[in-house]
């Protein structure tokens, strides 16, 4: 893997494929690059994907204290190494970091965004996540409480139910989940007030840019009305569906995902074989 070095001395590893305009993968929480290489490889078609280690995971390094601003200039060290200008993928909360990265950093650095399923809570379509959820993930991190840490995760962020867990954890990717437990706040913060169940703010991003909201078709309400709400905040945001998918689709279904991540950054290429 190849890496850069952020604003702070942080290392941020990426794998590079591909020719054509630059596109940066930006994970979901409790993932790493390779959730989402089989994407990348899909795209690498029509574009040169960076796929990168969000700081903390992988290979990538770590620098204390966190802060959401920090990981904005890891994307931006990342731009910086394609050429100055790039689009962004982001998946779950890795489209809230990369919306905060394209209202942060401007048109000119970031020029499209394709996002798939936010994961606000803006209604009382499911329960919103507590107001401590951050301090506790960091209280169980401080005991080196890993897996109770993605158990929680899982249960209060994600509203998997306690007793599907239970079964999920005997599969070997809860240890990798484990490994990056420590993350989990991160992605929290950057989540902040926007999963409290009440209406996203108006005045945290001014992006204007092309910007896609993509949900799967079987995902829950909750994704389908954050994706409405987008739409009514961003000047130049749409909404569309991907019939048969649900939340998993980036990792599940790279293949049914990448053509229409192609088709919205690049729409005069061909659209990748679906």
């Amino acid at each position: 893997m190849n890496y850069v070095i952020s604003n702070d001395g942080t290392r941020i590893f990426y794998e590079k494929k591909g020719t054509g305009p630059a596109v940066i993968l930006v994970a979901a929480a409790a993932s790493d690059h390779n959730d989402t290489t089989r994407l990348g490889e899909f795209l690498s078609e029509h574009f040169t994907v960076y796929n990168y280690d969000r700081r903390g995971r992988g290979s990538s390094t770590d620098t204390a204290p966190y802060a959401v601003e920090r990981e904005i200039e890891d994307i931006d060290a990342l731009i910086q190494e394609a050429g100055g200008s790039a689009y962004v993928f982001g998946s779950s909360s890795g489209a809230v970091l990369a919306l905060d990265a394209a209202n942060r950093l401007g048109g000119t650095k970031v020029s499209k965004l394709f996002l798939y399923e936010p994961p606000f809570i803006i209604d009382d379509s499911r329960a919103p996540v507590p107001a401590e959820y951050v301090q506790h993930l960091n209280e169980l991190m401080a005991g080196n409480r890993r897996s109770e840490a993605v158990e929680y995760f899982m249960t209060t962020a994600l509203g998997i139910p306690a007793e599907y867990v239970e079964f999920m954890k005997a599969d070997p990717s809860w240890q990798v989940m484990e490994g990056m437990a420590h993350t989990l706040a991160y992605d929290g913060m950057i989540m902040g007030s926007t999963q409290s169940g009440q209406p996203l703010p108006t005045d945290r991003w001014n992006v204007d840019v092309p910007v896609m909201v993509m949900t799967g078709e079987n995902s829950g309400a909750m994704f389908h009305g954050a994706a409405s709400a987008l739409v009514d905040l961003l000047p130049q945001c749409e909404h569309r569906m991907l019939p048969g998918q649900d939340h998993s689709a980036v990792v599940m279904a790279p293949e049914v995902l990448a053509p229409e991540v192609s088709g919205f950054l690049l729409p005069s290429a061909n659209r990748i074989p679906g």
